[in-house]
């Protein structure tokens, strides 16, 4: 229980109740939409020129010369994850909304996260400098793989990614990281000292993009949707979660990762990052429509930090009372 109850207490959690309160009473619409949306594309540039002082270009080479983890967790996350969302999504068929039910194949295609895995794999007894490596790895790959990979398998039935929007994703994801990294050697110490303003940076963004988008989903009559969608919502983004942990961990083992390996692969896998989603959400989808959308996503990080922490204990107490490994 206290567990649980230090899970509702991550700021993170209270951020985007906040966000989806305001939208609701005070919802950015009319001219204010737009000034909102100005407002939000700045501060995504900003979060993406931190996100590039901070992410170690040493560490990236790392990452990607430890190949026996890095491409199998990789392939999972960027073909198995979003094929499981895609099932999901032709699942959901007439029960819930189609813009809803998109939302899994979007889900699916999104990196892990970076702070919650790392943390979750630490207090799992895993290997934190894979699982730090990794899933910085797999946040710059999402910046760049994503919205095309969404944009293949949806196939454009009910989304276009034409050039508008990939050069919206240019210059407010790509362009932005770029320069972090390029600053790096003259910023990256400071960005380092003042990590914990940095997270902030993070929970502020995502709480921006997060109102905007809700706000439009109001406006469309997302608070109207009946009792029986949003409990289809909620068990399919539950068998989403199931899905992913339970696979995750299978697939770690039958690659023969090494137990604390294995940990880190369970967390980065399994884990989907809002402060990727979020944010690309509002460059994909009109307001109106990013709502709706991203109504799984939220569902699933709150999901998946409820079930981590528990989770991570389990595998802790495990590894304390497995015999050591003889060397050699």
């Amino acid at each position: 229980m206290r567990k649980l109850f230090s899970v509702f207490a991550d700021p993170m959690i209270g951020v985007l109740a906040l966000a989806v309160f305001l939208s609701l009473i005070v919802p950015a619409a009319g001219p204010a939409r737009d000034v909102w949306q100005d407002v939000a594309n700045g501060a995504i540039f900003v979060l993406f020129f931190v996100s590039g002082l901070r992410v170690s270009r040493s560490e990236v080479a790392r990452g990607l010369r430890h190949w026996r983890y890095f491409l199998p967790l990789f392939a999972w996350v960027f073909l198995v994850m979003p094929a499981l969302g895609m099932m999901l999504q032709m699942l959901c068929g007439t029960r819930i909304p189609p813009e809803i039910a998109l939302g899994f194949l979007f889900l699916g295609t999104l990196p892990s996260t970076v702070q919650s895995a790392t943390t979750y794999t630490t207090l799992a007894g895993g290997s934190i400098a894979v699982a730090v490596i990794g899933a910085a790895v797999l946040n710059i790959a999402g910046v760049f793989v994503s919205a095309p990979l969404f944009a293949l398998l949806e196939g454009g039935a009910s989304v276009a990614v034409g050039t508008d929007t990939i050069w919206r994703i240019a210059q407010l994801l790509i362009l932005p990281f770029a320069l972090g990294q390029i600053a790096q050697g003259w910023l990256g110490g400071i960005a380092a000292r003042h990590r914990d303003a940095s997270k902030w940076l993070d929970r502020a963004v995502i709480g921006i993009a997060v109102y905007v988008a809700f706000s439009g989903a109001v406006e469309e009559g997302i608070g109207a949707l009946a009792a029986q969608d949003w409990v289809w919502l909620a068990g399919l983004v539950a068998l989403y979660l199931a899905s992913a942990h339970a696979g995750a961990w299978l697939a770690g083992g039958l690659l023969g990762l090494p137990r604390p390996d294995r940990v880190a692969f369970l967390f980065a896998g399994a884990q989907k990052s809002i402060a990727i989603g979020a944010p690309l959400a509002a460059l994909i989808f009109p307001p109106e429509r990013a709502g709706f959308v991203i109504a799984p996503l939220l569902l699933y990080h709150l999901a998946q930090l409820v079930i981590a922490a528990p989770i991570a204990g389990r595998l802790a107490r495990s590894t304390i009372s497995q015999p050591p490994l003889r060397a050699g």
